[in-house]
């Protein structure tokens, strides 16, 4: 849950936002990918792109994992909002796909994604 309170001119602002696991991972890689954009000014400070791409893994495994198992379109639904794009989300699910803890089954129209503990 998420509270936010102040003022918007001279009219009180007092506005609670519930959030699930799912909306603080897609605020955290949005946050995360913006300040690694403001900080692409500084070469220094800047960090690698990879981490960010494992951070979007990590998190993408963990959607899949939590939920057992998901139709294809619902995974790749979720894997676009995640990492921001279609085509991003495409990449993320050709990558599950593969993952040694993913089994693939058909089921008519569209794959089915299952978990598997190792």
């Amino acid at each position: 849950m998420l509270r936010i309170r102040g003022t918007v001119g001279d009219l009180p602002v007092d506005l609670t936002v519930e959030m699930d696991d799912g909306d603080w991972a897609k605020l955290g890689i949005q946050l995360g990918a913006h300040s690694l954009v403001s900080m692409s000014d500084s070469p220094a400070q800047a960090k690698p792109k990879a981490s960010h791409n494992d951070a979007v893994w990590n998190i993408a495994q963990d959607l899949l994992r939590k939920s057992g198992h998901m139709s294809g379109p619902d995974l790749l639904g979720q894997l676009e909002g995640l990492a921001g794009s279609t085509a991003a989300g495409k990449r993320l699910m050709v990558r599950m796909r593969h993952s040694s803890n993913v089994r693939v089954e058909s089921h008519g129209d569209a794959p089915e994604y299952h978990w598997v503990d190792q």
